[in-house]
């Protein structure tokens, strides 16, 4: 049984404290914010984010973010990308040398165009950083249902160790070396998935392709589920909201317009002809018209 705590209380960190959790690990979930762990705690549910997901009485739920760090095996981070500097930076004083952080969120910074374990690395140096990325939707995983994913790490050692603490029957596990691979693909699927909302907005079909788990799985997944914000997000812009309008809507950070920009910078930045990116970000930082953006 391994010490593990979820920083985040969100639905993706939530579903994954419930897997580990059935997995035999003691688990805590950790926030800053008190209504809703005042919630999960309470309720034994997240009722906006995972409702009808009960959660077990001994999982613990706490704001109490020193506590919930120390003495752990394992970290999972599992803010939104727009968080992860800013909360890796706060909770670095309390870091131990070689502790593992396994990060879950999916993004590119926009102004440093660094990935999200590059930024727990940078801010958090004494930590080792490892990737969990995949075709996993937080409202599939937290009900069982059979999902793959990949893990990536800096050595095989640590990557088999994270396989095995996550891996159960329905919930399959693979490694790789490819981190950046990983991390790549599990932030631009975002952007690639905007563009199919926008074209089933429009009326249109999808065609794309990634390749891997962390791509054309998780691509799949995020362009075709009524689960994913970024597709969903995309139709409304193709049915004529403005982007801010859209992610208004969705009530939920939509990842692929922060990493729509970071992309065209990293395609501007090594000479890469991106059109579907390109298309996007005239769709959502131009104004452009979903429909001349398609033409």
């Amino acid at each position: 049984m391994a010490k593990i705590s979820i920083i985040s209380a969100g639905s993706w960190g939530t579903a994954l404290a419930l897997l580990l959790y059935n997995n035999g690990h003691q688990v805590t979930v950790c926030s800053e914010n008190e209504e809703e762990i005042r919630m999960l705690q309470e309720k034994r549910e997240h009722l906006t984010k995972l409702p009808g997901v009960p959660l077990p009485e001994k999982m613990e739920f706490t704001t109490d973010m020193e506590r919930a760090l120390s003495d752990r095996d394992l970290l999972v981070m599992a803010k939104a990308s727009p968080y992860v500097r800013s909360t890796s930076r706060r909770i670095a004083p309390l870091i131990r040398k070689g502790q593992l952080i396994v990060n879950v969120a999916k993004g590119i910074e926009a102004d440093t165009l660094m990935t999200m374990s590059d930024i727990i690395s940078e801010e958090i140096p004494l930590a080792n950083v490892a990737v969990l990325s995949g075709p996993s939707h937080a409202e599939e995983v937290g009900r069982g249902l059979p999902t793959t994913i990949v893990t990536g790490a800096g050595d095989r050692d640590t990557a088999l160790y994270v396989q095995n603490i996550f891996m159960n029957p329905v919930f399959r596990v693979y490694t790789s070396p490819d981190i950046l691979g990983i991390e790549l693909g599990g932030s631009l699927k975002n952007v690639i998935a905007l563009a199919a909302g926008i074209a089933d907005g429009l009326g249109y079909g999808d065609n794309t392709t990634f390749y891997g788990l962390s791509g054309i799985g998780d691509l799949i997944v995020t362009c075709a589920s009524v689960h994913s914000r970024n597709r969903k997000a995309g139709y409304l812009i193709g049915k004529g909201y403005t982007m801010q309008e859209a992610m208004d809507e969705v009530k939920m950070i939509v990842e692929g317009v922060h990493s729509a920009r970071a992309g065209l910078d990293l395609s501007e930045k090594y000479g890469m002809e991106t059109p579907s990116l390109q298309a996007v970000g005239e769709v959502l930082f131009d104004d452009k018209s979903p429909r001349l953006a398609v033409d």
